[in-house]
């Protein structure tokens, strides 16, 4: 029985260096690989580099992921970021975890936080596991919220409310 058509999948990462791409040939059936230097100005540039050295006849699949950003974070490159979060847990991305190699340690040295504490702002609002809001802020906090954030002068804000994933309407109700 002939196997249905199926269209090439290609799989690229791009990355602050370079720019992988694997695809299974479909002359060889074999995996092929390529590398090409990344185009930082436009990381979408080395993507099309990649695309013109495959040759490519009719439908394709393209899978694609990035470690810019991951990076990014890790080499503490970004912009200065302000963190809004659920009142109580502004202090949650730097206290951690306790899944550390050896729990005793009283020498342990805490590596920097993501966001610093002066960038750290909580709002009163509160969405349980099922994504009902039981509490929603006010507007008089949310233009509060909005000064001060505005105060600390941040180049980008993250915003990650507790559970407020599980809520799909986007809406909320405001007292």
């Amino acid at each position: 029985m002939p196997r249905s058509f199926q269209p090439l999948r290609i799989a690229i990462d791009t990355g602050g260096t370079f720019t992988d791409c694997i695809w299974i040939d479909p002359k060889t059936r074999r995996l092929a690989m390529l590398k090409v230097f990344s185009t930082p100005s436009d990381p979408s540039q080395a993507i099309v580099d990649v695309l013109k050295k495959i040759v490519l006849t009719g439908d394709f699949v393209l899978l694609h992921g990035t470690t810019v950003g991951t990076n990014t974070l890790l080499e503490r490159k970004g912009a200065r970021t302000a963190l809004v979060t659920t009142n109580g847990f502004e202090d949650a991305i730097e206290i951690g975890r306790q899944a550390r190699p050896k729990l005793y340690d009283f020498f342990f040295d805490r590596i920097e936080p993501l966001v610093a504490k002066d960038l750290r702002f909580g709002i009163d609002e509160r969405t349980d596991a099922n994504g009902e809001i039981l509490v929603g802020p006010t507007l008089d906090e949310l233009h509060k919220l909005a000064d001060d954030v505005r105060g600390a002068r941040p180049q980008s804000v993250a915003i990650s409310l507790l559970f407020s994933f599980a809520n799909s309407t986007g809406g909320g109700r405001h007292s």
